[in-house]
């Protein structure tokens, strides 16, 4: 027994400088003393890998090597990775277990073995999958109307995962093609709110982000409600409109001052949002007639008249609808007084 020991020592460098030899190509010194076969075996990031091996008899010399060097020779480990270690759930089995398994794994392993007769070389392609991941997205962004729009979206995985782009409306609208940049040529206020970028691959569930589009656009008047009214009874006038950023409201009486409505008199002006209440608490002779509400923001100013007339009175006026002055040039002078100071709040403000 120790001379046998002995001579198994002596073969040992011998059969490490063939292990050696085979580092460049993964494969051995001769090709006609050994049987040669060659498997895949596909693992998720962070999982544990099994690389099967198996010898003939006890007596074979077995390594276990990959383009870095020997990982095992034998039951001696040369690897210094602690996430490397045989695997023996038989007196013939000799293979080998990578915990944790990142992509830096992913190259050929080569088991050796080595018997009195011939060498046979095992060779395993490890494959590591990668679940899909967005690292970097399109922070929310705001523009005005009409303007060019470009979200990014990237994504990195194994196999390379999808790009698919959804604008999260009632109708769920999916952009055709698999992009990392969707462009939004001209947006539109319609094209405003939510969009969601998903990164699929069939190694894990789909990785999903969100980036939130605000177009601005100026004022349109939605709402516009004359009103009569009784002498002495409380009256209101309603006016809304539809902008982004929200509008300012202010209103004006259509007289020969053209005067400017502020809550005092026996009038209150209540804005909510998108909303402009004016209310007569009291309503006397003097508040009869026609009203300008005038909404803005800094990207344009609009106006609607709305009357308060006396309730029987055979008075009918003509309006042309939401957002279209009707009134004679008065009117037309308050609004370019507010436009005027529209314009200058802007210059100040820049």
């Amino acid at each position: 027994m120790v001379g046998r020991s002995q001579a198994d020592r002596n073969q040992l460098p011998l059969f490490l400088l063939r292990l050696l030899c085979l580092l460049p190509t993964g494969l051995p010194v001769r090709s006609g003393d050994f049987n040669r076969s060659t498997d895949n075996i596909t693992v998720r990031q962070g999982d544990t890998a099994i690389l099967r091996c198996f010898v003939e008899d006890r007596s074979s010399k077995v390594a276990w090597l990959n383009r870095s060097g020997i990982i095992f020779a034998g039951d001696d480990k040369w690897s210094l990775d602690p996430r490397v270690e045989l695997e023996k759930r038989s007196l013939l089995e000799y293979s080998l277990r990578i915990q944790k398994v990142d992509v830096f794994d992913e190259v050929p392993y080569t088991c050796s073995v080595q018997t009195k007769q011939h060498t046979k070389t095992t060779q395993v392609y490890l494959i590591v999958q990668v679940p899909p991941k967005i690292s970097n997205i399109s922070e929310d962004i705001t523009v005005n109307e009409g303007s060019n729009v470009t979200l990014m979206c990237i994504a990195y995985g194994r196999p390379e995962p999808m790009i698919t782009w959804r604008h999260l409306t009632p109708t769920a609208r999916d952009f055709e093609g698999e992009e990392e940049f969707l462009e939004i040529q001209g947006i539109t206020r319609e094209q405003s709110g939510r969009y969601e970028c998903k990164a699929a691959n069939e190694v894990a569930s789909a990785d999903v982000k969100q980036v939130r589009v605000t177009v601005n656009y100026p004022p349109i008047i939605t709402v516009s409600n004359s009103n009569e009214a009784t002498t002495g009874k409380q009256a209101i006038l309603r006016c809304e409109a539809s902008a982004v950023p929200t509008p300012d409201f202010e209103w004006y009486k259509d007289d020969a001052r053209s005067r400017r409505i502020n809550s005092a008199q026996g009038l209150e002006i209540r804005n909510t949002g998108s909303r402009s209440i004016l209310m007569v608490a009291n309503v006397t002779e003097e508040h009869y007639g026609n009203y300008t509400c005038v909404a803005a923001n800094k990207l344009g100013i609009t106006n609607t008249s709305l009357y308060l007339y006396k309730r029987g009175s055979n008075v009918h006026y003509k309006f042309k609808g939401p957002g279209t002055p009707i009134d004679n040039a008065t009117s037309l002078a308050a609004s370019l007084w507010l436009m005027a100071n529209l314009l200058f709040c802007l210059f100040c403000t820049c």
